[in-house]
């Protein structure tokens, strides 16, 4: 397991006392950031509202538009959560809050590291709105266990009702629409049409859903107030933030710090490209660094996004082309397949990429294949996933130039991008050559990962079989007339005896 080294530039915040303390328990905590304010709904809006404070899980949410819309929809007005003079222990059965702890992007880190080690300045946050919401209902939705072994332990220190969900380990469990559908027990998957859960979330509860780092940054912004926490970051975007840089290092900066100081203070190098924001980001040219802030505007005045913060640079030497590819091949295999620009249009996008790689296609292919669904996915995967694509086009494109002049740029693929350890069970659809007759009844059935070449034999898509289609995988082998079709795990052995695996 690697080891998340913690760094700050400035003074720390979220991050204070992590030079001295592996985990903060409740009595470190309360010695490092004090007492936890009582505030009421008027008071936690106004003063999210004064600093315009937005969420940190990629969307950047206004947080005051969030909670009020929870507080209409639970029928809540700031006199119905606490009274002159009077101590309100919650009202169940009203809103619900949702911590969440999901970190499905291999590249980020920070989430982890706050429920880690500073689980009680997570649960401060969570507290002070549940207490403005007049609830004490609290969910955390976490995929690492070792994340909600922590929080389950803070909870029971402070004696604090936190019901603690396990999420799949995938890259869309972080979607909201799927993290709601995981804590009322239904398939973690973002569901077809965007409901939002400030309408209905949690047992069709309004639900005050939000990133870990929001609240950690709420219960900041509690302790401070207003402005002694606007006192560092910009004025339009004020206090600090967490960066994960190179998928180990978490730093927490104030907000329009240098993102060459930030790149300098993690020891990164970097060659032919930045990837900012995360495997939904953008990639800036290295010329774009000197000028780039750690901010919203600073970011997008770039070319890239802020995202949920996740920095990732290559390394020299590697091929730009190769690393984009690999990324591709795994977002494509994390969708849930529910919408045609998942189901098809990532597969198509891969293909093209996979076809530039080697000097047989174009960019227009790429583009194409990107912009098909755009704005019709059940979700914002397909479109971040575009996102990602199509800025590597034009930030690599004398990569891209090198690889159409003769199927190479001559450099190897590193994989210095992050993706998850392998577990064994990963599959892909193969093909055995000395039994293929081109009956192309494999590309009818799983289009998604096969297509036919002008001489009617298929050609594989690389990418991992996403569970969706499973099913339709074991069919493909099942009637494939040749018996050529195989499943097989990363590794290239048979994963399963199917009907591609019998003895003749």
């Amino acid at each position: 397991m690697t080891t998340t080294t913690v760094l700050s530039i400035g003074g720390p915040r979220l991050t204070m006392g992590f030079d001295r303390f592996d985990r903060l328990d409740l009595d470190r905590h309360r010695a490092v950031h004090g007492g936890l304010p009582e505030l009421d709904l008027d008071e936690l809006i106004e003063m999210a509202e004064k600093i315009e404070m937005r969420g940190r899980g990629g969307a950047a949410f206004p947080f005051a538009r969030k909670i009020m819309a929870v507080a209409r929809r639970a029928g809540l007005r700031s006199s119905e959560v606490t009274l002159p003079g009077e101590r309100r222990e919650g009202r169940p059965g009203k809103a619900v809050v949702v911590v969440n702890g999901a970190e499905g992007e291999p590249g980020s880190a920070k989430d982890k590291v706050l429920l880690t080690r500073a689980p009680h300045l997570v649960l401060d946050g969570a507290a002070v709105a549940a207490r403005a919401l007049g609830t004490k209902d609290v969910v955390l939705a976490v995929e690492d266990e070792a994340a909600a072994r922590s929080v389950r332990k803070a909870a029971a220190e402070r004696r604090m009702s936190v019901r603690v969900v396990r999420l799949p380990e995938r890259f869309i469990s972080g979607e909201s629409g799927a993290v709601i559908r995981a804590i009322n027990g239904e398939t973690p998957i973002p569901p077809g049409r965007k409901v939002l859960a400030a309408d209905s979330g949690v047992d069709r509860r309004p639900t005050l859903l939000s990133n870990t780092e929001t609240y950690a940054q709420l219960a900041v912004l509690a302790s401070l107030g207003p402005d002694l926490y606007a006192s560092v970051g910009t004025d339009s975007e004020p206090g600090t933030t967490l960066l994960t840089v190179g998928g180990t290092s978490v730093v927490e900066v104030p907000l329009g710090t240098s993102l060459g100081a930030v790149l300098e203070r993690c020891d990164v190098t970097v060659g032919q490209g930045l990837l900012v924001g995360g495997y939904h980001g953008a990639w800036i040219t290295p010329a774009a660094i000197p000028m780039a802030r750690v901010s919203r505007a600073g970011m997008e005045a770039a070319g890239g996004v802020l995202g949920a913060g996740i920095i990732l640079a290559l390394t020299p030497g590697t091929c730009p082309l190769g690393e984009v590819l690999r990324i591709a091949e795994y977002l494509s295999g994390q969708s849930a397949g529910q919408c045609g620009p998942c189901r098809m249009g990532l597969p198509d996008m891969v293909r093209a990429l996979a076809a530039l790689a080697d000097g047989s296609g174009g960019v227009e292919e790429i583009r194409h294949a990107a912009g098909v669904g755009r704005g019709r996915g059940a979700c914002a995967h397909p479109d971040g996933t575009a996102r990602f694509v199509l800025s590597a086009l034009d930030v690599f494109a004398g990569d891209i130039a090198a690889h159409r002049r003769g199927g190479s740029c001559g450099l190897p693929v590193f994989g210095v991008l992050p993706l998850p350890v392998p577990t064994g069970a990963e599959t892909r659809l193969s093909v055995d050559w000395t039994r293929c007759d081109g009956h192309g009844l494999c590309a009818y059935l799983v289009p998604e990962l096969v297509r036919l070449d002008r001489y009617g034999y298929p050609v594989m898509l690389g990418s991992e079989i996403p569970v969706w289609l499973e099913r339709d995988v074991q069919r493909a082998v099942s009637m494939c007339p040749a018996l050529a079709l195989r499943v097989t795990s990363a590794l290239g052995v048979p994963a399963s005896r199917g009907a591609g695996s019998r003895k003749k």
